[in-house]
């Protein structure tokens, strides 16, 4: 394992960045010990559920209606071909991001990087300890950035969790060299407001430009103040990470009143989030365009100017949606699917109670052109599966599969699994495969399942928030052309034109 280590604290004030005699000269040591994971990023205790739900549980598994503890079951078009189960990172697996023959895997730990270059072999190529949730993860040639959004004593990676009301406490992006894969290096840390839950890369051959989603502003936290209805654009110059600055932060839901002009929420809106910013941006830079899942509201906006992106269109759906997560587009940028993390992530809601239309998938065309089009709404997709009363499930993170003229796309649903559909007929999207396990209990609500399930270069990847790293390949005569596409580089958050 490599542990990085900056021995400075630092004042905490937005766009700060890490000087060249600081984070340049991180230490790197064998000596693990000297940082251990913070339990303030800890994922979310096991909550008991009721007897009945138990017995519940218990039963469905007796009658086969759900697989068993931990069991794999899968359509008969998936194999699962490797496991690598968690080593010296122990918290929450998060989000991938790809190169070459690399994956990179984030966790609340850290993040760690496989060889992939024989899928049914991945091997452990680094593990860095940089502690801070929840690191959300995008490589671009050599740089590596990392999300922090849990309030940390600075921005070191020994750091310790410290109350945000502090006004030395540290939230933003990290920047990592990845020149050598064996040996990251930090070079640069930038402070945002209120954090980064996740973000964005707008790669230029000079410059990338960072967005950086964030939200939940509070009075008492003094970086991180409301209203807060926009994101930070980071510009980090690849021959000089250590210049990377905040160059703006453009306001998508201009308002008057101290929350801005997103959705109000509840009680205007009940069970329905206020959006307090974005939780996650898709952009599609062939297209200039951007997708922003912002808690009450879906956006689409322009991306010509990346310092300057301007909404085109925003759309609510204050009847299904709770939260607004994540977005992706098709190839043709005709439509935009939708994800809503119903529960945040932690409830069970792929259930007969909770229905096919709510902690789905939204399925919206684009219509129009240039700045009049419109996001029209089609229907929604949730996975035809029944899970546990004990499996926290809700639509997740996924990807294209490129196969031209259709739109298939694989996605992760947590303890719901891996799905693969097909939203070609938006007004009647379908699943075609699935990758599943049984509950991780029987008795409780523990956390688990498939954080991300990405396709590439012909095979799936899925993060497991609690078990590992998975390696699925799907054979269906309806994705197997998009085997003969293969990437340099993928963000899924950064969609590439896969025809071009």
């Amino acid at each position: 394992m490599i542990l990085l280590n900056d021995r400075r604290t630092r004042r905490r004030r937005v766009g700060v960045v890490a000087a060249a005699g600081g984070l340049l000269a991180a230490l790197l040591t064998a000596a693990p010990a000297a940082a251990t994971p913070d339990p303030g990023d800890a994922p979310p205790a096991p909550k008991k559920v009721s007897k009945s739900a138990q017995a519940e549980v218990r039963e469905a598994i007796q009658s086969g209606e759900i697989p068993a503890q931990d069991e794999i079951v899968h359509s008969d078009n998936i194999q699962h071909l490797a496991h690598v189960p968690k080593d010296v990172l122990q918290g929450t697996n998060s989000d991938l991001a790809f190169q070459g023959r690399y994956a990179f895997a984030g966790n609340y730990d850290g993040f760690r990087i496989f060889d992939i270059s024989n899928p049914k072999v991945p091997k452990t190529v680094a593990q860095v300890l940089c502690p801070g949730s929840q690191n959300d993860i995008s490589v671009s040639g050599n740089l590596l950035f990392l999300s922090t959004d849990s309030s940390r004593s600075d921005s070191s990676c020994s750091s310790t969790t410290q109350p945000a009301t502090e006004k030395s406490s540290w939230e933003g992006m990290k920047v990592f060299d990845i020149s050598d894969k064996r040996n990251p290096r930090y070079v640069a840390a930038v402070e945002t407001a209120c954090g980064s839950h996740t973000h964005t890369l707008v790669p230029e051959r000079r410059n990338v430009y960072v967005y950086v989603s964030s939200y939940s502003p509070n009075a008492a936290y003094p970086d991180c103040q409301p209203p807060h209805d926009g994101i930070s654009v980071i510009k980090v110059p690849r021959s000089a990470p250590e210049k990377a600055k905040v160059v703006g932060f453009p306001v998508l839901f201009p308002g008057e009143g101290p929350d801005g002009g997103g959705n109000p929420g509840g009680p205007t809106n009940p069970g329905v989030s206020k959006t307090t910013g974005c939780h996650d941006i898709t952009v599609l830079p062939s297209k200039d365009l951007a997708a922003g899942a912002c808690m009450g509201d879906g956006i689409l906006f322009s991306i010509k100017d990346p310092e300057r992106p301007k909404v085109i269109d925003r759309v609510q759906d204050n009847v299904n949606f709770a939260f607004w997560h994540s977005a992706t587009f098709n190839q043709k940028a005709n439509k935009v699917v939708y994800t809503d993390e119903l529960g945040g992530g932690g409830a069970a809601t792929c259930n007969a109670e909770v229905g096919p239309d709510r902690g789905a998938d939204g399925i919206y065309d684009i219509v129009g052109k240039g700045d009049k089009r419109k996001l029209v709404f089609r229907s929604y997709f949730k996975i035809p599966r029944h899970q546990a009363d004990t499996e926290n499930c809700v639509a997740h993170n996924g990807s294209l599969i490129p196969v031209k003229g259709k739109d298939i796309m694989v996605q992760a649903w947590y303890q719901g699994g891996v799905s693969v559909w097909d939203f070609t007929d938006s007004a009647k999207p379908k699943e075609i495969a699935y990758f599943d396990r049984g509950p991780l209990t029987t008795d409780t609500i523990k956390s688990g399942g498939s954080w991300s399930a990405y396709y590439y270069n012909g095979y799936i990847y899925s993060n497991e928030y609690a078990r590992g790293f998975d390696v699925l390949k799907i054979k269906d005569r309806r994705t197997d052309p998009a085997r003969w596409v293969h990437m340099r580089e993928l963000n899924v958050q950064t969609q590439p034109d896969y025809f071009d």
